[in-house]
């Protein structure tokens, strides 16, 4: 679970999570560190940077995750092979990845090596060089990338189920972008997006190790304090102007995939605490969610069934996905829609209640334990919020959540006239 979506405000820096001590940093260029030292052989370290595919341009489609795999290819002071082995050959690793709201390089290595790692993950940021050759390399594997994509129905669903319900926006858009896109961009277009959305402001560097945070900050000082500050416009909100739609679409597939859902709270929504709880309850990752027993244990109608709830900075999105045989699709449809029906008009008892507080609260308990994920909720949360929540508050706020706030929840939520649909058969 991303725990940042549970965050709220916490302006007292100290006893994070069981006396946890983090220590923040701000460089003149705008870009903020948070560290927090903890025991272990392993340190890790990451840069979220606040732009994305809904930050392009409807030329600019896909360029964001292109650009994600040029910061690999070369900097003016390696070349891209330096850049892959850099980590790797003291047993680290770099990796990378692209939401439709945020660009993230991180890195986990032994900690004896940090400094190499904060070096690597600067000189990325502040030299890419983003040279012809590997930008035409690189087209052809992200291309790659697009077409096994395509050939995933499971996967591709979700795409497209974004292009229907955000219609005409680029949150709509999928962050891989398409063939033609993809081979139009130029060094030119991707100095042009960074450079208007890669806000040094919008930056935060997160870190979590066996390093003291008189260490951290300065190699952050030193490594990420050369950056020019670049200060970026804002971005757009997206117009609202929601309207329900039912698509089915024959594919061919051996298996019906079908998502159905509907627009949800942003990020900045205090309801959103209550959204993730109740999207637990109803298809969460548990394997006693009430979508996982009805539609797999119950009826043996699906394989793969789950609903989730995704945040933004300025809208959400609740879907329920399953995979099904075509002759059990309205069986299926039926069933969710049932299950959804019981939250919305029977308020849970004291006992279910508490069971799904406790559920919750031990998968955030579970990420806290594995640092990489702590270090990028932390980084996530300065970034959206300004601030990092003990995971104590959150606790708190989980279990102030009343039965009648979850089925007020999912009566503006659940509601059957404001669901969209789509299947593929």
């Amino acid at each position: 679970m991303d725990s940042s979506g549970l965050s709220g405000t916490f302006d007292n820096p100290g006893n994070y999570f069981h006396s946890m001590e983090l220590h923040f940093c701000t460089l003149a260029n705008g870009i903020r560190l948070v560290h927090y030292p903890v025991k272990g052989v392993v340190a890790h370290c990451g840069l979220i940077i606040n732009a994305g595919s809904r930050d392009e341009d409807d030329s600019e489609h896909g360029i964001a995750h292109f650009i994600e795999h040029m910061l690999f290819k070369g900097t003016t002071r390696r070349k891209a092979w330096h850049v892959l082995s850099c980590l790797e050959d003291v047993g680290g690793e770099l990796n990378a990845y692209t939401t439709k709201e945020e660009t993230v390089i991180y890195a986990s290595v032994l900690k004896e090596h940090y400094g190499r790692a904060v070096e690597l993950i600067g000189d990325i940021l502040i030299n890419p060089s983003f040279p012809a050759r590997e930008i035409e390399k690189e087209k052809e594997v992200v291309i790659e990338e697009i077409n096994s994509y395509l050939d995933n129905p499971a996967e591709l669903i979700f795409d497209e189920f974004d292009e229907i319900v955000f219609t005409n926006a680029s949150l709509g858009r999928g962050i891989l972008g398409t063939p033609d896109s993809v081979k139009s961009f130029t060094a030119g277009a991707i100095k042009r997006f960074t450079g208007n959305k890669y806000d040094t402001s919008g930056m935060v560097f997160c870190s979590a190790g066996d390093i003291s945070a008189t260490q951290a900050e300065r190699l952050f000082r030193k490594y990420f304090g050369p950056m020019p500050a670049n200060y970026c416009s804002r971005r757009v909100s997206m117009e609202p102007g929601y309207k329900a739609v039912s698509v089915s679409r024959n594919t061919g597939t051996n298996q019906a995939h079908c998502i159905t859902g509907n627009i949800a709270y942003n990020l900045h929504d205090t309801r959103r605490t209550v959204m993730y709880l109740l999207n637990n309850i109803l298809g969460g990752q548990g394997l006693n969610s009430r979508l996982n027993m009805s539609l797999r244990e119950k009826n043996g109608y699906a394989y793969n069934v789950e609903s989730t709830y995704n945040p933004y900075s300025d809208t959400g999105l609740f879907s329920i996905y399953f995979g099904t045989d075509e002759r059990n699709i309205a069986r299926s449809f039926g069933i969710a829609r049932r299950e959804m029906d019981r939250l919305m008009t029977r308020r849970l008892g004291p006992v279910q209640l508490s069971r799904s507080k406790n559920q919750v609260k031990g998968y955030l308990a579970r990420a806290y334990e594995n640092h990489e994920h702590l270090m990028l909720s932390m980084g996530k949360s300065l970034l959206v919020f300004g601030r990092i929540e003990p995971a104590e508050a959150t606790y708190r706020k989980i279990e102030a959540i009343t039965a009648e706030q979850i089925m007020e929840t999912a009566n503006e939520v659940f509601c059957q006239q404001e669901m969209s649909s789509l299947i593929y058969r």
